[in-house]
Order: structure tokens, then C-alpha cells, then sequence
């Protein structure tokens, strides 16, 4: 069996018809059934094995015997409405997630990230951090709620000539990649309501490097002739797109670095400078690969659902790259 921890998505539809297709047993699990509209039942006996259950409202199914697990952009838990305190929406949160994570732990599988790998490598100063361990090549970047140290770094790197942006950018709070203009000068007070990232801005081509295991899929995204060249997933369409081959350096320090997260999956955005050097600026690990897939016919979505049925069938993280769940969960 293999167990998907995501929510109905179009990555997570491309992987699991691709998996049920080939005829593999395929069980989707999103948190945000429990607990109001999923139940889970863990039965432990002086004898026996464990038995692991868990409802859905299309699901009714037991886990103990689960070899593989991908982890993909998990949802919060949903709580019933009675619950109007915050006090008792705090208690029932922390016991399903001690519930719940800690059956993920149980499971005798190899996961696609292991959830704690993929909650820590999602914090970008970690992912900098270990990038520069393993030789990555880092834009001069600054992190910082101080207005004063803002306009410091603005001052060196220069107007034009800096980038800002979000930790985080989801769908319901959008933020692109911005170049700092001359009016941005005058909202720098509200830098003291959150950290912000602030970068010199890296001229070249984006690289989008999928990462599946030890396969490595490069694409390269020019959108340095378009109307938006500081962030490419602004104007994919406007840009040239089509796979590359990345140097064999490079292509080791990138999975030297995986693996140092501990990640088996990750997106990974580069890039390369007019003079050929590779600036590395963030990993994703769930980050999206079906807008490269789509222009340039590269058989992500086919090594990802490949991984994963390998994992199944050898009932272990003996895969190269993978690891077993450990640590703390999110």
C-alpha cells in the first residue's frame, strides 16, 4: 500500500492515477478530514501486531500494512464547530496531532519527504545555511524586521539593484519577487512588523532543477526579455523555456545538499549568471513541476510515481536518498 498525505491537487492527481494505472494500491490521506470529518482508531494488544485504522469520508482503511508514504503540501487539522473557545480548539489540535503524527511515525514505511526533513527544510535560513556547507554559490541576502539595517543594505546593494520578498507565498497570500524602486523607500518603516528578505538582485537565467530521488530534471526559464524578469512565475508564459543538462559539479552539490536536508524530493531554483556561474536561492520540498513538464516533455510526474512504487515493493528507505521518518513532527 502506499499512503498519500496531501489534498486533492494536480500534482497529487498526476501521481496516483499514474500508480493506480499501473495497478498499485494507492490511500489518500488530507489532514484537514481530521478530526471533525475523519476518524482514526490505534489498537495496541499484549499480543499481536498493532492495528492502525483510520475514516475518511471516501476512506476506511488500515495502515499497518503501508511500505512507502509521499508527504505533499499538507493541510491543517478541521475542528467541529462546537468548539468556540480557543482553549478547547488548542487541546483538540495538539491531541489529534499527537494522534495522528504519531501513527505516521509507527508505520514501517520510507517517506517521500519525511515530514520532519520537509517541515525543517522549508525554513529558508536552514536551507541557506546547509546550501552553503555543501559549496552552493549564495546572493549577498539580508533577513531583517530593522528599518535602519533595511535601508543599510538598499544603500550598498542600490535601488534597482535589490530584491525583496516573502518567506512564504502561498495562493490565498500571494507575494512576488520585487525589485526595491525609489517610492518603496518611503514603506520601509513597516519592515518592523515582520521580517523581510531582502537580496541583491541576481541578473541571468532561472534554472528549475526537480530533484526525485538521485534523478536530477532541469529546466531552464529565460525571462530576462519579459515584463518581469525579477520572478519568472509571474510570466511563464512570456519566457523561453526547455530542458538543460546542468554541469556534473553542480549537479552534485545540488544532491550533496538534498541530502543533507534529509529530502528525497525538492524543487530547487537557480541562477546563472551571464558568466556562467550558478546562483542557488531556494529549495521547495513540494515545490510544483508540472508547469516545466508541460513545455519541455521531461518524465517528472513518471520518476516520482516510479519512486514511490519502488519503495513499495522493497518495504524499505533503502533507497538511495531516502530515509525513514525520525524526530519530532511539525
Amino acid at each position: 500500500m502506499i499512503l498519500v498525505v496531501s489534498h486533492d491537487e494536480d500534482h497529487t492527481r498526476a501521481v496516483t492515477g499514474r500508480l493506480k494505472a499501473a495497478g498499485r494500491e494507492v490511500v489518500r490521506l488530507d489532514l484537514a478530514d481530521f478530526p471533525a470529518h475523519g476518524g482514526i482508531s490505534l489498537e495496541y494488544t499484549a499480543t499481536g501486531e498493532p492495528v492502525h485504522t483510520v475514516r475518511t469520508p471516501t476512506d476506511h482503511v488500515r495502515l499497518d500494512q503501508c511500505r512507502a508514504a509521499w508527504w505533499r503540501r499538507v493541510r491543517p487539522f478541521t475542528l467541529a464547530r462546537e468548539l468556540s473557545t480557543p482553549r478547547d480548539q488548542s487541546f483538540a489540535t495538539s491531541e489529534t496531532g499527537q494522534a495522528v503524527h504519531g501513527l505516521f511515525h509507527a508505520l514501517p514505511c520510507a517517506w517521500v519527504n519525511p515530514p520532519t526533513k520537509d517541515w525543517a527544510a522549508h525554513h529558508k535560513p536552514y536551507q541557506w545555511a546547509v546550501a552553503r556547507r555543501t559549496g552552493l554559490t549564495l546572493p549577498r541576502t539580508l533577513v531583517t524586521n530593522e528599518p535602519e539595517r533595511a535601508r543599510g543594505f538598499i544603500r550598498e546593494s542600490g535601488v534597482g539593484r535589490t530584491v525583496f520578498k516573502a518567506f512564504m507565498a502561498s495562493a490565498d497570500a500571494w507575494r512576488e519577487t520585487r525589485l526595491v524602486r525609489t517610492e518603496d523607500l518611503a514603506a520601509l518603516e513597516s519592515v518592523r512588523y515582520a521580517p523581510v528578505i531582502f537580496q541583491e538582485y541576481v541578473p541571468g537565467v532561472d534554472l528549475r532543477v526537480t530533484v526525485v530521488g538521485d534523478r536530477v530534471f532541469t529546466t531552464e526559464i529565460d525571462a530576462s526579455r519579459t515584463s518581469y524578469p525579477a520572478d519568472m512565475r509571474m510570466v511563464i508564459h512570456e519566457a523561453h523555456v526547455r530542458p538543460v543538462t546542468l554541469p556534473s559539479p553542480v549537479t552534485g552539490q545540488l544532491l550533496r545538499f538534498m541530502r543533507a536536508l534529509g529530502l528525497v524530493y525538492g524543487a530547487v531554483d537557480l541562477r546563472r549568471r551571464p558568466d556562467g556561474e550558478y546562483v542557488f536561492l531556494e529549495v521547495n520540498p513540494a515545490g510544483q513541476w508540472l508547469f516545466a513538464e508541460e513545455r519541455t516533455g521531461l518524465p517528472i510526474t513518471a520518476e516520482v510515481a516510479a519512486l514511490l512504487a519502488r519503495l513499495d515493493g522493497q518495504g524499505s528507505a533503502s533507497d538511495p536518498g531516502v530515509r525513514a521518518a525520525g524526530g519530532g513532527m511539525p
